[in-house]
């Protein structure tokens, strides 16, 4: 019990919370979604006997059901430690760092942002269009379309690549610093609030990426048993809808620790 509470002690929320409990919950509906499948998926005596099978005691936990528990915990930790490095992929794939085997559906990806974009003033002169004309659920829509919109052309194939790109040119612009170089140095020499403003808006993006993760997971145990489908395509349309978010978050507070940095920093004094 002592090892027990030590570990709870240890074990950071986000870890838990983000990580493993969402590890073990995707092993437990693979386990019985599997045995349930698409014909009996409401069927809950089934997934009793599913379970029981499982737990089932008999002076002492049987050593098969021994063995399956262990699987499964197996499992839920394996997927758990996994995580980050399948979110790491989604990360950098958002930002729009594709692979070189993937470069040719990136230019794809980016042509056609290319052709649908329209710039912020022709959209909202779209939405007053369609007000005049009693077309409000369209005008509506068009205004949102415009909040989110990139002022310039699509350049990559990915929205929140853009919208870093765009970030990195407006704090070049105004500070003359590149972010890549500059961003270390940027991160030990701001202040303690700086520094948690953009480590919060960074867990943001990585959460956020680690949602998707799991709609993907859930969506593809759907083969077997739709309900998790459902589920999954709900964690990954509330994911995308977190990342973009992020992807706004991160993007303002950069730009204003940049801004800091140079408010603060002291003027080189002129010669004589």
């Amino acid at each position: 019990m002592g090892l027990l509470l030590e570990l709870q002690k240890r074990i950071p929320d986000g870890w838990f919370l983000r990580r493993l409990l969402p590890a073990v919950l995707l092993v437990v509906v693979a386990a019985v979604g599997g045995r349930l499948g698409h014909r009996h998926w409401a069927d809950r005596g089934l997934a009793r006997e599913a379970v029981a099978g499982v737990l089932r005691f008999d002076g002492g936990l049987a050593s098969d059901s021994a063995a399956v528990l262990a699987l499964l915990a197996v499992a839920a930790v394996a997927a758990a430690f996994l995580l980050p490095f399948a979110a790491g992929a989604v990360g950098a794939l958002a930002s729009g760092a594709w692979p070189w085997w993937l470069t040719p559906l990136g230019e794809r990806l980016t042509r056609r942002r290319a052709r649908r974009w329209a710039p912020p003033a022709e959209i909202a002169r779209q939405a007053v269009r369609a007000r005049v004309a009693g077309r409000e659920l369209r005008a509506a829509r068009l205004d949102a379309l415009r909040a989110r919109a990139n002022p310039i052309a699509p350049t990559g194939p990915t929205w929140s690549g853009d919208r870093l790109r765009a970030a990195e040119e407006r704090i070049r612009a105004t500070t003359g610093a590149d972010v890549a170089e500059a961003w270390t140095g940027l991160f030990l020499g701001a202040s303690d609030a700086s520094r948690e403003a953009l480590s919060a808006v960074r867990d943001s993006y990585d959460a956020a990426c680690e949602g998707l993760v799991w709609g993907a997971a859930f969506a593809v145990v759907g083969l077997w048993w739709w309900p998790s489908a459902v589920v999954g395509i709900l964690v990954g349309l509330a994911s995308w809808r977190s990342l973009r978010r992020a992807v706004d978050s991160l993007c303002r507070t950069t730009e204003a620790v940049f801004a800091l940095r140079q408010t603060d920093s002291p003027t080189t004094p002129s010669n004589p």
